[in-house]
């Protein structure tokens, strides 16, 4: 199993929305802070001047401090105006109206992510952007309610069946982002990762164009003999190849599978020896998920295997 690690996500911002929202976060943490040691100091100066020195001897009694409770009324509704402000400011720049279509479409399902973008490509559970660019990003559930979220990027947003959700993602230098779906929505809740790939224009640019082809035929023995059991099993019925005889959206787009950088959403690493293992037995490696133990043979795991390497 993988996590790419992360020490505090949401403090660590790497875009505008994000950053609005980290300032909201610590200000307000800020503020509290400084609330809560003022009322405790208060509580312990109370405590120890005001301590009962003769227990026989009613102390003196008052009446209030009109003044007093007028400045603390005062001050905590500039608090509260200032933090409104601060808010507002941050929901404008975390969530821009939509000025033009979707770049990209991300779609949740028990329990992985399907990427489809403008220009036809499709991925699942990892996503690539240019850097410095804001990318439109459409959001929509095939089955339940999920919640996309990537901390460092920027604001989380449902992803609801039948209403089309949208919001905006940029990272402002290259690298690779964590998200995670964010309301529990079954079994494998916790593995239903996505990765976002920050690249250079160019970079991007590159990815994207070695994407949006069909698959290209396997040559070696191996990936010959794994596009035939491909064809043959069950696998023909959930997972849409392009170039081969596979047409279906039940389960992941396989189409350019060996250049993901993971498995089932997250939960194995994109390896030869991590695919056997899914094939083998994917109920082991993530009980729970729609993807039955078909009982393969050893060959058959093999051939699948050597053909799923050829698709990059």
């Amino acid at each position: 199993m993988i996590w790419f690690a992360a020490i505090n996500p949401v403090l660590s911002p790497m875009s505008p929305q994000a950053r609005a929202l980290s300032n909201v976060f610590e200000v307000t943490l800020a503020v509290c802070g400084v609330i809560f040691l003022i009322v405790t100091g208060l509580i312990a100066w109370c405590v120890l001047r005001y301590r009962m020195s003769d227990p026989g001897v009613e102390p003196r009694q008052s009446g209030g401090n009109s003044k007093l409770e007028a400045t603390w009324t005062l001050a905590s509704v500039m608090v509260l105006i200032f933090l409104f402000v601060l808010t507002v400011q941050a929901m404008r720049i975390s969530d821009a109206p939509m000025d033009r279509e979707p770049d990209l479409t991300v779609i949740g399902h028990q329990w992985w992510w399907e990427v489809r973008y403008a220009n036809g490509t499709v991925t699942a559970n990892e996503i690539h952007i240019p850097t410095q660019s804001d990318m439109l990003v459409r959001v929509d559930s095939a089955d339940v309610i999920h919640s996309f979220w990537v901390p460092q990027l920027g604001r989380k947003i449902d992803a609801i069946p039948g209403h089309l959700n949208h919001l905006w993602i940029r990272a402002d230098q290259a690298g690779q982002y964590l998200g995670a779906c964010a309301v529990f929505c079954g079994a494998q809740h916790a593995w239903m990762r996505i990765l976002v790939v920050a690249q250079s224009p160019q970079e991007f640019g590159e990815w994207n164009a070695q994407q949006a082809p069909p698959a290209k035929a396997p040559s070696t023995p191996g990936g010959l003999r794994g596009e035939h059991v491909f064809l043959q099993q069950t696998c023909v019925g959930c997972h849409s190849i392009r170039g081969v005889n596979a047409n279906t959206q039940v389960g992941p787009d396989l189409t350019h599978f060996a250049s993901r950088q993971t498995i089932g959403a997250g939960v194995l690493e994109n390896n030869a020896a991590d695919v056997r293992r899914w094939l083998t037995d994917p109920q082991r490696i993530k009980p729970g998920c729609y993807m039955p133990d078909f009982h393969l043979t050893g060959s058959n795991v093999e051939d699948l295997a050597a053909f799923f390497e050829t698709l990059k």
